[in-house]
């Protein structure tokens, strides 16, 4: 079994209903879904805020490559428009990790980066997946790490950034 942790955004338009097309694109694979939560914008442009949350799923017939393409099928399918990187976005949906039959899988090539480089310094990432998954463990730099310890790491205001609505995904 493959399962996934998709961290998916958005700031532009109507931003939960973005959201929800992802889980309800996912259907049944869907394990688990964060609360919603909305933050900062991150990587220093000027921005609204975004509605952000992780979706737990799993899928036998997908393998990392095969979660990209779905991700970017969610991504066209909202119009998603890359002109500026960190930019606005209708949608962003993100492989923060993927594992099968229990094993992380790792990717470092042009295409696909597993796990995400950078999941281990977003609060917007690690805030909602905790949410969700508790015990969550994530590789960085070569070392399995706590997603609690991660988060700890954080500077207290990327972790306030990040502030739980009561928007609900299902």
């Amino acid at each position: 079994m493959t399962s996934v942790v998709l961290s998916i955004g958005s700031n532009l338009g109507d931003r939960l209903a973005r959201l929800q097309s992802v889980v309800d694109g996912l259907g049944d694979a869907v394990r688990a879904v964060s609360p919603v939560y909305e933050t900062d914008p991150w990587g220093g442009v000027e921005q609204d805020p975004f509605l952000n949350a992780v979706v737990l799923a799993d899928d036998a017939a997908l393998d990392g490559r095969g979660w990209l393409h779905r991700a970017q099928e969610f991504e066209r399918a909202a119009q998603r428009v890359r002109e500026e990187r960190w930019g606005p976005r209708t949608l962003d949906v993100d492989l923060v990790m993927c594992s099968d039959g229990g094993r992380e899988v790792t990717s470092d090539d042009d295409e696909l980066t597993l796990p995400h480089p950078l999941a281990h310094e977003r609060a917007f990432v690690l805030v909602p997946w905790l949410a969700v998954d508790p015990a969550a463990v994530l590789t960085v730099g070569g070392e399995r790490r706590s997603v609690v310890k991660l988060l700890a790491e954080l500077d207290p205001a990327e972790r306030d950034g990040v502030r739980r609505t009561d928007a609900v995904l299902g």
